[in-house]
């Protein structure tokens, strides 16, 4: 067998995406796998193995690799000592890595003519979705079009050279464990915990430390030795969502840590008008960090305590003025209506109110205290903030 890997870019729906394709072949009888990843490290590695003889149910007692510090301890060609943790996962599929001299890549010509390949006849004429979209295309190019079709000159057959030549290949057992990392999480407050930029529930009330045991494509989440559930992974793209099982009600509450994104009360505040969009093009670069949606959030919280028009006005004067704070942006409006003499518009009554029933019932009842409403609040030095309006 022989493995390599080979950078990509490729457009996945409407942009570009860089990509590592990885490559599994078979040397003499040409039978080959290939899938595409958004980063590999020696996990990612160990999963491509897994999959790729676990679809084929043999393995060559011999891999061919470069000098790749994913399998390699120390060493380069002869005398590279491959690394104690890949060389147990080769034994468990009953091969063994072997790196080839510097400067000998015709040693893997059969990955190098592969990845060739794949460039001048897979992505030719093809779309992808998405990064899914294009590992299923991939699998179904490399072990259903490509294996029944005559390679080379010599017109040989992928499909048939590959049932002669499993007489001397090793047969795989039915079952092999996958490849896992271990990780130790705590459940919030509200059942849930944070793994890989996503946020997952636990079943039950404690809230104690559990193992999540990450495999290939899914996660298991264990407290004691005690299996709690188990979850299909997120693809790689899908970031700060929450997944629950989909037999049981939906959680009330959010997870403690998800991020509240702002983009809808942007988007409108933005179609208010040029002037409010060119205010956030400012307003949005002068925020640090994590403060873009705090803002965010709070100026459209004061767009909805102002009339259009008013607020139109004060973010046009906190433009000119390069004012980047929502409670300036309020007492702005509240000294525009000041000097503007401003009045609220009158709201049309209908007068025959007073015959209600709920009315006529509320008579007998105390008056409200409106003392505080007597008088607009305003702090010691004569000016108030919206929160607090």
């Amino acid at each position: 067998m022989q493995h390599d890997t080979s950078d990509y870019t490729v457009k996945l729906g409407a942009g570009r995406v860089k990509l590592i394709g990885s490559l599994l072949y078979f040397r003499y009888c040409k039978v080959r796998y290939l899938k595409f990843y958004r980063f590999f490290n020696r996990f990612t590695m160990k999963c491509f193995f897994h999959e790729a003889l676990m679809f084929w149910k043999y393995g060559a007692p011999v891999c061919i690799i470069d000098n790749t510090s994913l399998a390699r301890l120390r060493g380069t060609g002869k005398n590279a000592v491959i690394a104690p943790e890949m060389e147990q996962f080769a034994k468990s599929y009953g091969f063994c890595f072997v790196c080839h001299e510097k400067g000998h890549a015709n040693r893997k010509a059969g990955d190098e003519r592969g990845f060739y390949t794949s460039t001048t006849n897979f992505f030719p004429g093809r779309q992808f979705m998405d990064l899914q979209d294009l590992n299923r295309q991939a699998l179904d190019w490399a072990t259903v079009r490509w294996l029944n079709r005559p390679v080379g000159k010599s017109k040989l057959i992928p499909a048939k050279a590959f049932e002669f030549e499993q007489a001397y290949l090793t047969r795989l057992p039915a079952v092999i464990s996958p490849p896992y990392l271990e990780f130790d999480r705590g459940i919030d407050q509200y059942g849930y915990i944070a793994f890989d930029g996503n946020f997952y529930w636990t079943p039950g009330t404690g809230r104690h430390q559990v193992k999540v045991l990450r495999y290939p494509d899914h996660i298991k989440i264990y407290h004691r030795r005690e299996l709690l559930i188990e979850y299909a992974l997120a693809p790689v793209e899908v970031k700060n969502q929450k997944f629950y099982p989909p037999d049981r009600p939906k959680p009330k509450h959010e997870p403690r840590d998800r991020k509240n994104r702002t983009g809808e009360e942007e988007n409108i505040l933005r179609s208010m008008s040029e002037a409010i969009n060119a205010y956030l093009n400012f307003a949005l670069d002068k925020q640090p960090g994590g403060q873009k949606h705090r803002f965010v959030r709070n100026l459209f919280r004061l767009s909805r305590r102002l009339s259009p028009e008013l607020f139109e006005k004060a973010v046009n004067r906190a433009l000119s003025y390069r004012v980047t704070d929502p409670n300036t942006i309020y007492r702005i409006a509240v000294l525009q209506m000041k000097e503007a003499n401003y009045e609220l518009p009158l709201v049309p009554i209908d007068e025959d109110f007073v015959n209600r029933p709920s009315y006529l019932q509320g008579r007998f009842t105390d008056d409200a205290d409106l003392t505080r409403y007597s008088s607009p609040q305003e702090d010691e030095n004569g000016s108030g903030t919206f929160e607090d309006a």
